[in-house]
């Protein structure tokens, strides 16, 4: 073995069905760049480098499975047009919101905007996090779009992190297109979608007021299955239209927000398996109700937890974070909360060797030390906001922290 954890206190594998996978005094060893072997501290094998995990929770490096995080400018101004009581929606619709992203981050160079992401991947490993997605959909053209994509690869590579792109052309119609859907719509199937096929893994859009329509997401998700993109989508957050549905209908790994589903958007995902991601940031920040968890649940829809890490409705870049406001906010389970930044919000990338602990999965694992005087117990890990920093993490089988 080339690496082995000892003397871990508490490991949660997620290698359970709506579980934990709680093994107690427990070691992992690693090979070749994977977990190859998992179970009782006693029984661990011999390893070229020995890592104590003693007084540590271990669990799967964490997955942030919906994040903006690839952008310039700042949404400072707009935060306080908020608190004094603007709309979010209205402020979009006057140009504001999104589209002054949107000319930050086309003024920008790929190189800046590089350097940005990075700083924001590292901190965002530096708390556990191993997996994340970064959307586009602050370039809004070909040029900028694949910019963007392109620069968010970069930074995975340069903090030494997975990073799964998502083309979000679909964002919002760009000021010089307003007068003109139509002509926005065919350059994101005709020119955007081309251009981005060899760079994104997904294909997402915002259907919303003031965003996309159901109709117009069909025709731009049958382009880009068509493709080979797969599909995910913004649905049912500031007002209901049906996205969820759609998102079944067309066999989308997830469907995300949902704040205002109704019953038969959950019951076509609980028949499709989408999977729910939850976004208590967005929800917080914009002060929209929280969604139907209780329902969701009842149904078997399977549920996710990320931050929506953007600059303007979810600045909020620790996972940690999200996770204890989904139980706070929107009533999650801490099981459900602990899976949901983990092997769950890795089914809502199509993943099934991360965001879980056990022989063959990708060797990312992150071992956390409770606060002072707490037990080594998963509830801490929920119950203290934004509290927690890697004591130890691996990535790739490699001791990085």
């Amino acid at each position: 073995m080339d690496l082995a954890i000892r003397g871990i206190q508490t490991l949660l594998t997620m290698d359970e069905d709506g579980g934990l996978g709680r093994v107690n005094a427990a070691a992992i060893a690693f090979s070749d760049g994977c977990v190859a072997w998992v179970g009782p501290d006693a029984e661990a094998p011999d390893a070229a480098q020995i890592v104590d995990g003693s007084g540590l929770i271990g669990l799967p490096g964490l997955v942030d499975c919906h994040t903006h995080a690839a952008w310039a400018g700042s949404r400072a101004p707009e935060f306080e047009q908020r608190l004094a009581g603007a709309d979010y929606s209205a402020i979009l619709e006057a140009g504001g919101g999104i589209l002054s992203t949107v000319r930050a981050t086309r003024e920008a160079s790929e190189d800046a905007l590089v350097a940005h992401t990075t700083a924001r991947l590292l901190a965002m490993r530096d708390r556990g996090v191993t997996t994340v997605e970064v959307k586009s959909g602050y370039g809004l053209s070909p040029e900028h779009e694949t910019k963007q994509l392109r620069a968010a690869r970069r930074a995975g590579d340069a903090a030494g992190m997975r990073v799964i792109p998502t083309w979000l052309g679909a964002h919002t119609v760009p000021a010089e297109h307003r007068a003109d859907r139509a002509r926005y719509l065919a350059q994101l199937v005709d020119e955007q979608l081309p251009a981005v096929a060899g760079l994104a893994r997904f294909a997402d859009a915002y259907v919303d007021r003031g965003a996309f329509t159901v109709d117009e997401a069909r025709t731009l998700f049958t382009a880009a299955k068509a493709a080979g993109l797969s599909l995910r989508i913004h649905a049912e957050q500031v007002v209901h239209t049906g996205a969820a549905a759609l998102a079944a209908e067309l066999g989308a790994a997830s469907a995300d927000h949902l704040e205002r589903i109704d019953d038969a958007g959950i019951a076509a995902m609980a028949k499709a398996g989408t999977v729910g991601v939850l976004l208590p940031g967005a929800m917080l920040y914009l002060r929209d109700p929280a969604p139907p968890v209780a329902d969701l649940r009842a149904a078997g829809v399977r549920m996710a937890v990320a931050t929506d890490y953007n600059p303007g409705t979810s600045p909020v870049i620790d996972l940690w974070t999200a996770a204890t406001l989904a139980t706070v906010t929107m009533r999650l389970t801490v099981t459900e909360a602990l899976r949901g930044i983990t092997v769950e919000a890795a089914r809502a990338l199509e993943l099934d060797d991360v965001g879980v602990i056990r022989p063959g999965a990708a060797g990312d694992v992150v071992l956390v030390r409770p606060p002072a005087g707490e037990p080594c117990e998963p509830s801490v890990l929920v119950q203290h906001l934004g509290a927690h920093r890697a004591a130890h993490l691996v990535i790739g089988g490699r001791l990085v922290h």
